[in-house]
């Protein structure tokens, strides 16, 4: 199997100039969805898929798909990409290194006169990261039909800003369709965002489907009493009961191997400091890669939330807002990058993807697979995560021989075509 290189300065570089916008101090990157920082990515983004070549279309929802057409325009394209949308405190990495890799994939085939059957298409996704708008993976859920167009263009922010009405006033209301669309295949490359790659020291993750998962919002509802004259066995302490319930989810996840749980947002009121809390919100993100072991995480969770309520005297309300199930990848998505990978020569292993991805809900519609990249320490969500030129140059060449198995060379100068058997 012949194989192609990408420009791995580019590439990086590629990457450290979209990192200018929303950098922080620390080193991170705050760009959160449809905000005026995500405008400018957005912007600069089709700025570089147009000079490579690519038609630009923007959806109702406003994903960004780019494509870089094939010499059978009527067959459906092979897709890449990701988001370009971080986390409050994010990374320069998670989610941007699957759009650009997508477009130096682009650039990559210009550079080496390739023109492949299928068409080449990269997706940027709208609001993967849930950080601003909830649910996460917004983009790809209306694609894929997981939510209603109009739903998601009415869901506000915490200050009641509406999601439809940011589309619109930085200009990314667009008027293509927010319906199924047809890949022949898709690939979706990212860093791997834990430590499994790192420990294991290798190259390469590929990437068999992912996890299912089951978000919460709960509320814990005691009574608000002064600190100092209320005795302790007549309390109704909020905070107090949504400390326990806390532990149960860690509990619940300790013993589902290797189910994951996690508190990541609490807002206590009223949030004085001589004021037993009388109400506490919270988020819980409940995980694992098997769906009858996630059935019973969620199970014992629910039966906990009543046995607190009555042991505690507080009203608990479990909204179990979204959910869904582990995801498996198509199997010749997975072997094509499989071979890629081994054709150039990179250590690898087989990987269940942890987080949630816009891949999952791609492949509703789509075969689909992933690659991963290892990131120091498995940090991620974090302003330090890192990575290095190397690993992203690993899972971009990895990636564009890939899509090159799934897109067909079609036209090739002589010395590519002579060896190119993809």
């Amino acid at each position: 199997m012949k194989t192609f290189n990408i420009n791995s300065d580019r590439l990086w570089n590629s990457l450290m100039e979209m990192a200018k916008i929303g950098g922080t101090e620390k080193g991170g990157c705050r760009r959160l969805a449809l905000t005026d920082l995500d405008k400018q990515g957005r912007e600069l983004y089709i700025k570089w898929a147009e000079e490579a070549g690519c038609t630009v279309k923007v959806d109702q929802v406003g994903n960004i798909f780019c494509t870089r057409p094939g010499t059978d325009n009527s067959l459906p394209p092979v897709g890449t990409g990701s988001h370009l949308d971080t986390q409050p405190s994010g990374g320069k990495f998670d989610g941007v290194f699957g759009v650009l890799s997508g477009l130096e994939v682009v650039r990559s085939l210009n550079d080496h006169g390739i023109k492949t059957k299928h068409p080449i298409e990269i997706s940027v996704w709208t609001n993967e990261e849930g950080s601003r708008f909830a649910p996460a993976m917004m983009g790809s859920g209306v694609v894929s039909g997981r939510f209603s167009l109009q739903e998601i263009l009415d869901t506000t922010d915490v200050d009641g800003v509406r999601l439809g009405d940011e589309l619109e006033r930085i200009g990314f209301a667009g008027s293509e369709p927010a319906g199924n669309r047809a890949y022949h295949a898709f690939f979706e490359t990212h860093i791997e965002q834990g430590p499994y790659l790192e420990a294991e020291n290798k190259q390469i993750g590929v990437v068999t489907g992912g996890q299912g998962q089951r978000w919460f919002n709960a509320t814990v509802t005691g009574r608000e009493s002064h600190a100092g004259t209320t005795p302790m066995h007549l309390r109704n302490d909020a905070l107090l009961a949504t400390t326990k319930l806390i532990q149960k989810i860690e509990a619940i996840a300790k013993a589902h191997p290797p189910g994951c749980g996690t508190v990541g947002f609490v807002q206590v009121g009223p949030n004085s400091r001589n004021t037993i809390p009388g109400e506490v919100s919270i988020s819980i993100d409940m995980r694992h890669p098997n769906d009858d072991e996630l059935t019973q995480m969620d199970s014992e969770l629910k039966a906990y939330v009543e046995q607190l309520t009555a042991e505690d005297g507080v009203e608990i309300q479990l909204d179990p807002f979204w959910y869904y199930e582990p995801i498996p990848f198509d199997e010749n998505c997975i072997s094509a990058v499989r071979n890629a990978t081994q054709a150039l020569g990179y250590s690898h292993m087989d990987i269940i993807a942890g987080a949630g991805h816009d891949a999952c809900y791609v492949s509703d519609f789509a075969p689909t697979s992933m690659i991963f990249t290892p990131c120091l320490n498995g940090i991620s969500h974090n302003e330090i995560e890192s990575t290095t030129p190397e690993e992203c140059e690993a899972g971009c060449s990895v990636l564009l021989n890939a899509m090159l198995t799934m897109a067909e060379v079609a036209e090739a100068p002589e010395t590519v075509k002579e060896e190119a058997v993809i």
